[in-house]
């Protein structure tokens, strides 16, 4: 045999003659025998496989030299045996090549036939390559006699042989197939050789490049031909049987694929493998421009068609038992990947089209249907609303023509739709709410549509799931009054079909969430929801649940073997009472938890703390660390696509599995139920939010996961093109309910507690997150944040965007720097991610709380950004400057707030931060942990209170350029700020106010006080119009929370008061030529609102009485007659507002010497007249007390009784008031009656506000020294009560002047006198029995409602019987009194008391029984008769 490198035969013959001498007599003899020799023993096959075409190297002159060429003696042996055989050269040549191609195919060691050859065949195959190469070149070489050969050839060829046949340019596969006399033969051998290549692709790995190879050219061959257009038919009609060749073959191949779905667990692994690897045929990259566009559509539209119609045996009946096992995550990945590569060749709008069509032509096979559904909700986030689109659709095709058909596959399709969760598609219950709960459904049109509804529902009914029959029930369809008993035949009907189930409609929960179909939750489940649920409302209302109630006694089953189970778990139970506690005790109370139920349990949670106490700790639940290492390892999945930029379907499929693992987590995680009622708010403890430490832990999971994910992906692009993977994962965060309260807890965690601490990768992570879970707020509940403080109404449900505002707080150095970092990263995250909308769909997308944090920071700590200034920046530098690693946040702030679209923003009013919000804001900070100097901060408030707020418009939440606007925003968001239940508010005094906002109030408050002095005619006082409008709205007495309210809002009005110069409280105004001093704006509001805040009943605290008597003084400096108009103030004060001379009175020792020494400055003159009267009054109540003096009370006599009582108080030692009150003289009644109206009302303070300093004991013992002294004068003391008749008029200013509670309080203070009650009393006194029964009904009253008591909880301590008496004690005492004297009482005392009598016998029987008697004795006297004789 030749060798590689030898030379031509001559040569080779030339050589070995000159080693020995030739035996022939001449060269031509030699070559003669040479030849015959070589036709003896020549092979044409080793020959083509061992022929060599090799070049040497360049030569000097640069041109390369090829030898003598060695296939002229090929081509001359194939010529000369042609010549003998008598058969064309390129025939004979063809031949060989096929015999050759034989023998390396069969060389292979493996007993069967594979498609790609070993390394050995390989290498023979190219030499064999190149000799055909050759014989192509000198034409001696028939292509078409070969492929007709290859088809002859013992054993069908190797596959890899055909495609390096193919590859080299020998023949072409259509050729090849074309030349097969018989097509069927041709399919077969193709299709067994595809499946054994994808059989070996995932056998061997280092095969696996290659076998993708010899796949992708067949792929293209099969499409070129077998999905030709119209211009290549015309250019190929020379192949008429590869069309069909290639439509057989990938026909049988899918189906090779579709046999293996639904039996993915019996299958091999690695023939899954296999499938799945064909499936590389569907990559629409894989063809690029080979193949004509139109042909790859229509390539992928007949697959699809044929994997929705593959062997379509399921019926309708098995699609809705079976459908839920075909969700994304639960179907063969065979076949949901199969659905992801078609997709990928359409829109969601087409590949919808196309599912519709086939729906309505084709017979189906409803897994693979359902699945494609599943697939495309889950793969294209525009899927939803085309859904929505196809199944309103749907029903109206089938209301129109009663069309059963099109009405099941609306069903299916919302059903399947709704099984891949809320992130998803809308909830089953809610689409059958919305499509046929309202008139407007399509089945209200007529009888007919309505009965064909409930045909078709009752069709359902014996192949319906549980769930969707109680959606059926809870949400019925809505039906015309008069067609009712459609309804019930229906609900009948499916209530029936429940029973066979042994689901029954009463283990229903009581706060069910219907929106969901999962089966796998027990009633168990259900019940801990309601009881969750249950303990909400509980804690609101502190009433039992009106549902919990009628459970109790119409769903009797339910609430026995469910509820009470659920609620009377055993637990370690707390030290002081909690909630569930609570909540147990009311139910018991009201006969709703059996005994023997209720100390089983009570038993238990002994029990259970024993065992705590004996192990030292509390078990926790065991959690299983399987589904959270699951999880881990699908987000770690999900990064890995990310960071290799794959495709979106891709992505979108693996946050789908991460969807389901977060699933199951949650179901071994916890023992609540898996449906989370939507509607109920998300309960977050904002001052120590807590999370099970399982929950936490997959949590942190998830947001490590985001924060990972949106660094690589920003590694690659910036956000805008990052797609919507990082939104959609958020999105399905979202659609697990049971994860909210924990994700939004930590959060709140992370946000609020731990802000400051974070770097900046966590605050760009956390910031991106916020915007697109606000992004999917929809899927939300409203969070009811619990403050960690008492709370006497129940929390204000808080939006998504107001719960971030909460979380981000600005009160130190520290979280200012913090709010401002994390909201310029949210900002900026998001007008890069979503820089391609428009202007409207930025304003509905962005949270407008993180902007107006902005507006209100970046002024505050930048100069710059306090003037006009924007420019346009791009997004990308936005972006890179919060991507850099030296970022500065200041500057990076300031480059957002210069954007021109972030100035549009602002303009708009959803995003404007009003002066109001402004303030709330600023008076939150700590003025002593400010970021900013006290000098600073003036100058910041000087321009935004004078340059920014005042004179913006009030559209812009300005003020319009009117002060007094302006002044009454502050006060009201002093107010609001006071009254806000906010941990860090509540930890500061209600009363400090911001020094520096109310410094700026102040000076606005001058400035127009001086305005209105200008103006003569102005007789308003904004300031107590502002107070009195906050209060006008609210009815006092309403309910505890309102009450509190109030008076916590009336100290506050008292304090902003006493903060404002003091002369703001007097109007002074133009009577004639005079200026007078007008304080009836004041009276009024001290009568109607102050004095019902004074502990002490009849005196205003000092702070307000001080401030009054200053502002007079100061506001009299205006007037010609200052003291004439002193004088004509106080003298008012005797018949308008006389608590103001009361107030006086009790602290005149503190008042005297701050009034004379500002009278002393400002005049210098003697005393007005009316000041010098209290002076007298005072001096001479002490001198009388101390020295014995003759005490001569002045007109009205109750400001003498005011000042002497005050005296008394004031004494030290006491014990000689009995001897001061007989040296008074005998015109003294009225004094001494109003010395014992003062000496009642210390008797109430004391009882309810003990730490007044006002003792119990004293005040009694002081109060009946004075009715003694009234006794043995003989005084009509009891008209101070009675205010009907004539008499009492002169203490009507007594009673005007006792705070609301005080005179509401009377009642009890009365019956603390009864030992001082003489018998000529009731003699002399006619009104007295009338006084006493009023106020023993009126004690009653007040018993019986229970607000106005002093309970002890209001008092701060436990009651003392000693001290403070015993309430129902004095009920007691003044039964037993009244009982004792009305049979003494003469007939005159009875002649008013028929208007209480009927109230009387409704709230003591007994006592109105014996009125009745003594009214009515002759009626009473023939009522016995009768009864004797009967």
């Amino acid at each position: 045999m030749a060798r590689r490198g030898c030379g031509t035969w001559r040569e080779l013959l030339a050589g070995r003659a000159r080693k020995r001498k030739s035996a022939f007599g001449s060269g031509a003899e030699l070559q003669e025998a040479a030849l015959r020799l070589l036709d003896q023993h020549q092979n044409l096959n080793d020959f083509l496989l061992e022929v060599q075409d090799p070049v040497k190297p360049a030569g000097k002159d640069g041109a390369e030299h090829q030898e003598a060429p060695s296939e002229s003696f090929l081509v001359s042996v194939l010529q000369e045996q042609a010549s003998r055989l008598g058969v064309p050269t390129a025939i004979l040549a063809a031949k060989n090549v096929v015999t050759s191609i034989e023998r390396i195919c069969q060389a292979s060691a493996s007993p069967s036939t594979v498609p790609l050859l070993n390394m050995d065949q390989r290498k023979r195959l190219s030499s064999l390559l190149q000799s055909i190469k050759d014989l192509l070149a000198s034409n001696v070489f028939s292509r078409s006699f070969f492929c007709q050969e290859m088809w002859k050839m013992k054993d069908p060829p190797v596959l890899e042989a055909v495609w390096q046949l193919y590859r080299g340019d020998i023949i072409g596969l259509g050729q090849l197939l074309e030349s097969n006399p018989s097509a069927p033969a041709a399919v077969e051998w193709l299709c067994s050789g595809l499946c054994g290549l994808c059989e070996q692709a995932v056998e061997s790995s280092g095969d696996m490049e290659l076998a993708g190879h010899v796949l992708s050219d067949f792929a293209i061959m099969f499409l070129q031909n077998g999905f030709q257009q119209n211009l290549e038919l015309g250019m190929k009609l020379e192949f008429k049987k590869v069309p069909n060749v290639c439509h057989a073959v990938l026909q049988r191949m899918l189906t090779w694929v579709l046999d293996a779905v639904g039996k993915e667990k019996q299958e091999d692994v690695s023939m899954l493998r296999a499938r799945r690897f064909w499936l590389n045929v569907f990559s629409v990259s894989l063809y690029n421009s080979a193949v004509h566009p139109d042909s790859l559509q229509q390539f992928f539209r007949h697959t699809l068609i044929e994997v929705l119609t593959y062997n379509p045996l399921l019926k309708v009946s098995d699609a809705i038992h079976m459908q839920k096992e075909w969700s994304f995550t639960r179907t063969c990945s065979l076949l949901t990947t199969l659905f992801r590569k078609l997709f990928v060749a359409f829109s969601a709008k087409e590949s919808i089209c196309q599912l519709q069509q086939v729906l309505e032509t084709h017979e189906v096979n409803w897994q693979h249907v359902l699945s494609c559904v599943s697939t495309l909700a889950v793969c294209h986030a525009e899927a939803e609303q085309l859904f929505k689109d196809l199944l309103s659709h749907l029903l109206i095709k089938a209301f129109g023509n009663y069309d059963v058909e099109n009405m099941i596959t609306a069903f299916l399709i919302a059903r399947q739709a709704a099984l891949e969760g809320p992130a998803v598609f809308m909830p089953y219950s809610k689409w059958f709410k919305a499509s046929f709960g309202n008139a407007g459904g399509h089945h209200t049109s007529s009888k007919k549509a309505l009965v064909f509804l409930f045909e078709f529902l009752s069709e359902l009914v014996p192949f319906e799931p549980a769930p969707y029959l109680k959606v059926h029930i809870m949400y019925p369809p809505f039906v015309p009054a008069k067609h009712r008993s459609v309804l019930l035949e229906y609900i009948t009907l499916a209530k029936t079909r429940l029973d066979d189930l042994k689901v029954a409609i009463e283990d229903m929960g009581l706060y069910e969430d219907l929106s969901s179909t999962d089966e796998s939750v027990q009633p168990q489940g259900q019940a801990l929801h309601d009881v969750e649920k249950a303990l909400q409302i509980f804690e609101n209302t502190r009433k039992i649940p009106t549902s919990v109630i009628e459970a109790s006694i119409f769903r009797r089953r339910y609430y026995t073997s469910r509820f009470l189970p659920a609620l009377l778990r055993p637990r370690v139970l707390p030290k002081t009472p909690d909630v569930h506690m609570a909540f147990i005790d009311s139910l018991k109370r009201a006969d709703k938890i059996p005994s023997n139920l209720y100390s089983t349990y009570m038993q238990a949670c002994g029990a259970m703390k024993k065992k705590m106490l004996q192990d030292g700790s509390q078990a926790g639940t065991s959690h299983s660390k399987e589904p959270v290492e699951q999880l881990k390892a699908d987000l770690d999945e999900l990064r890995v696509l990310i960071v290799e930029q794959a495709k979106h379907e891709d992505v979108l499929a693996q946050i789908a599995v991460v969807s389901d693992r977060l699933a199951r987590v949650f179901c071994h995680s916890g023992d609540e139920s898996e449906d989370t009622a939507f509607r109920s708010p998300i309960q977050i403890d904002i001052s120590a939010p807590r999370l099970e430490a399982s929950h936490q832990s997959v949590v942190d999971l998830l947001l490590t996961s985001f924060c990972q994910n949106l660094i690589a992906a920003s590694y690659f692009n910036p956000p805008d093109r990052q797609g919507p993977c990082l939104s959609l994962f958020v999105k399905m965060m979202c659609g697990h309910r049971n994860l909210l309260p924990s994700l939004l807890g930590r959060l709140c965690q992370l946000i609020y507690h731990q802000g400051p601490s974070l770097n900046n990768a966590h605050i760009l992570g956390l910031a991106a997150f916020v915007v697109h879970l606000s992004e999917s707020r929809a899927l939300i509940p409203e969070v009811q944040a619990n403050f960690g403080i008492s709370q006497p109404v129940p929390a204000k449900l808080l939006s998504l965007p107001e719960f971030w505002n909460c979380l981000l707080e600005c009160r130190t150095e520290e979280s200012f720097a913090f709010c401002m970092r994390f909201c310029t990263a949210a900002v900026s995250y998001f007008m890069c991610k979503f820089s391609s909308c428009s202007h409207e769909d930025l304003c509905a997308l962005l949270p407008p709380s993180l902007v107006k944090k902005l507006q209100y920071i970046v002024p505050r700590l930048s100069l710059e950004a306090r003037g006009i200034l924007c420019k346009e920046a791009k997004t990308d530098l936005l972006w890179n400057s919060l991507s850099h690693p030296s970022l500065n946040y200041r500057r990076a702030s300031l480059c957002l707030w210069k954007q021109a679209r972030f100035q549009e923003l602002l303009k708009e009013e959803a995003f404007q931060l009003s002066f109001r919000e402004w303030l709330l804001l600023e008076l939150e900070v700590y003025s002593e942990k400010d970021i900013l100097s006290a000098s600073e901060r003036q100058d910041f408030y000087y321009w935004a209170i004078y340059q920014w707020y005042l004179p913006a418009p009030s559209a812009s939440g300005g003020c319009d350029g009117d002060l007094e606007k302006a002044c009454g925003i502050i006060i009201n968001t002093i107010l609001d700020s006071s009254q806000r239940l906010d941990p860090g508010i509540c930890s500061r005094s209600k009363t400090s106010v911001n020094p520096g906002i109310f410094c700026k109030l102040q000076e606005m408050v001058l400035e127009l006080g001086c305005r209105q002095r200008l103006l003569s005619d102005c007789t308003r006082h904004f300031l107590l119009e502002i107070l009195q409008e906050r209060l006008k709205d609210r009815k006092p007495g309403s309910a505890l929370g309102e009450q509190l309210w109030r008076q916590q809002e009336l100290l506050l009005h008292r304090r902003i008061l006493v903060e404002l110069p003091a002369s703001t409280l007097i109007m002074p105004c133009q009577k004639g030529k005079k200026t007078v001093l007008d304080c009836e704006d004041f009276f009024r509001f001290v009568n109607s609102e102050l004095k019902n805040v004074c502990s002490r009943g009849y005196a205003l605290s000092y702070d307000i009485t001080s401030h009054f008597f200053r502002g007079l003084l100061n506001a009299s400096l205006g007037c010609n007659k200052f003291a004439e108009a002193i004088n004509d103030v106080l003298t008012a004060c005797q018949t308008k507002c006389p608590i103001l001379l009361l107030s006086a009175a009790l602290w005149w020792p503190n008042l005297e010497p701050v009034l004379f020494s500002q009278w002393k400055r400002l005049f210098g003159v003697p005393l007005a007249e009316e000041l010098e009267r209290l002076r007298e009054l005072k001096s001479s109540a002490t001198s009388f007390l101390s020295s014995g003096v003759d005490f001569s009370p002045s007109e009205p006599p109750w400001i003498s009784a005011a000042f002497l009582h005050c005296a008394v108080q004031q004494q030290s030692p006491r014990g000689q008031e009995r001897e001061a009150l007989k040296r008074l003289g005998a015109d003294t009644q009225q004094l001494l009656v109003s010395l014992l109206f003062f000496s009642l009302m210390d008797l109430i303070s004391a009882k309810i506000a003990p730490k007044e300093g006002v003792d119990f004991q004293t005040s009694l013992e002081w109060s009946l020294e004075i009715l003694q002294c009234l006794e043995e004068r003989d005084a009509s003391w009891p008209l101070l009560f009675h205010s009907a008749e004539k008499d009492s008029r002169q203490y009507c200013v007594l009673r005007s002047a006792a705070s609301d509670h005080h005179i509401r309080l009377l009642p009890l203070a009365f019956y603390s006198l009864t030992p001082g009650f003489h018998h000529k009393l009731l003699i002399r006194e006619q009104t007295f029995l009338y006084v006493a029964l009023d106020f023993y009904i009126q004690l009653l009253q007040l018993f019986v409602e229970g607000k106005d008591l002093p309970w002890p909880d209001q008092v701060g301590q436990s009651p003392d019987p000693t001290e403070h008496g015993d309430l129902l004690e004095v009920i007691s005492t003044a039964r037993r009194f009244l009982l004792g004297v009305i049979p003494q009482c003469p007939a005159q005392s009875f002649g008013n008391i028929q208007v209480l009598l009927a109230t009387c016998e409704e709230l003591d029987p007994e006592l109105g029984a014996t009125l009745l008697h003594i009214l009515r004795p002759a009626a009473a006297m023939e009522m016995e008769e009768e009864l004797v004789l009967f």
